[in-house]
């Protein structure tokens, strides 16, 4: 088995955890998932397929108390008004009980409108923009590690070790702008330092080198990029190629931390650091047997915490369905969204994730922001056989970067 799920001071074995029940009941019925995620290159495919098979996976035994679970998987490419277009759809057409999404956090925003809009319960498998559990929305529960504690790592890993003059280049990517800003207010309010240089490009822009230029004049000790995978490679290549020295720490958002960058990077990403949530070379059982599982069927020697992140969803959503008590009718609809909602704030989670992962019931961010656990990462090798090494793991109080 690749997961243990936790309920108060009991362990017990996920995929034992009561999904197939007498066949005979509620075999005409069937809980119904929505899942939208980025999925325009490799690893976005698999992602998509890791959490849609690792649920529909139930089927083979019995269902979750007896249901069947269809999922529908779509790509909204990482653009808002598709991750909209596809939430509208699940709810509308496809009738939906769980929405799970997306990947990038431009999209998971709006999502979030509708799905509170509606009254149905989100997933967040992969979005880390603080903003998103900030709505205050009652039906939002996170998987991945937010913004708020990914720039408590950067910031005081770099200001004790490294330095605190950063000049900042980034793009319109959602998660890469609260990267930015947080890191920012981290560094002004803990060292009272502000950006050397800071400016946004578009995440379709190929040429950084004009500003990477004027970075460069101001001799910064850490160049701090945010992006998409392939934003972030041409950042990391042309910072070397106009002369920006080794040793000026290319400290990147955790999308670098996605396997396509150290591919389109190269050499360039030696020395990029980054946060994560998991990482391949974890020694855990649990992590040994997933990164297995994706070596052979994806054949991605080395997944990122995105994989994990698809895969944690997964199991955290089929936690959740076989908690609740649902009566799959068309007329149970609305209770059993509901029901699902008050599962999800119940769950006391442990799988690939480096720490704990839990949820409560008030609609903020200490509660929805179910994973408080972030890792810093640096790349050692770049290419498609890229090696990493782990620089250090922080746990962070529940309140830890929200506003006073």
């Amino acid at each position: 088995m690749l997961t243990r799920a936790v309920y108060g001071a009991g362990t017990v074995a996920l995929l034992g955890l009561c999904l197939a029940a007498d066949p005979a009941i509620a075999q005409d019925k069937t809980i119904r998932v929505g899942i939208s995620l980025r999925m325009m290159v490799e690893s976005g495919m698999a992602y998509g397929d890791i959490a849609k098979s690792e649920i529909e996976a139930v089927n083979a035994k019995g269902g979750i108390n007896g249901a069947k679970v269809e999922v529908i998987l779509l790509d909204d490419e990482c653009k808002p008004e598709k991750g909209v277009a596809n939430v509208n759809r699940f709810i509308s057409q496809n009738k939906v009980h769980l929405v799970i999404g997306s990947t990038c956090s431009s999209v998971s925003m709006p999502m979030v409108d509708v799905t509170t809009k509606e009254q149905v319960p989100q997933l967040i498998p992969q979005s880390t923009n603080s903003s998103i559990t900030q709505k205050g929305s009652e039906w939002v529960f996170r998987v991945s590690v937010s913004e708020r504690f990914y720039a408590g790592v950067y910031g005081k890993y770099l200001g004790e070790n490294v330095g605190k003059k950063i000049a900042y280049l980034y793009t319109t990517d959602g998660a890469g702008i609260a990267y930015v800003k947080q890191l920012q207010e981290y560094m002004k309010k803990n060292y009272n330092v502000d950006p050397l240089y800071e400016t946004q490009m578009q995440e379709t822009d190929l040429d950084f080198r004009s500003h990477l230029l004027k970075i460069k004049a101001l001799n910064p000790e850490i160049l701090a990029i945010a992006g998409q995978a392939d934003a972030l490679a041409r950042q990391a290549q042309q910072s070397f190629e106009i002369g920006i020295p080794k040793s000026v720490w290319r400290v990147a958002a955790s999308s670098a931390g996605n396997v396509t960058y150290p591919k389109l990077a190269g050499d360039a990403a030696v020395g990029t650091t980054f946060t994560q949530a998991f990482n391949c070379a974890d020694e855990r059982p649990i992590a040994k047997q997933f990164v297995a599982m994706v070596q052979q069927k994806y054949k991605f020697t080395c997944p990122d915490h995105d994989f994990s992140q698809a895969w944690d969803a997964a199991q955290i959503a089929k936690m959740a369905l076989a908690k609740a008590n649902l009566k799959l009718t068309d007329a149970s609809l609305a209770d059993d969204r509901r029901a699902i909602r008050d599962a999800l704030a119940t769950i006391k989670y442990e799988g690939l994730a480096a720490g704990p992962i839990e949820f409560c019931a008030a609609p903020t961010p200490q509660c929805r922001d179910g994973n408080r656990t972030a890792i810093l990462v640096q790349y050692t090798k770049g290419g498609e056989k890229f090696e990493t090494k782990v620089l250090g793991r922080v746990s962070f109080d529940k309140d830890f970067g929200l506003p006073k």
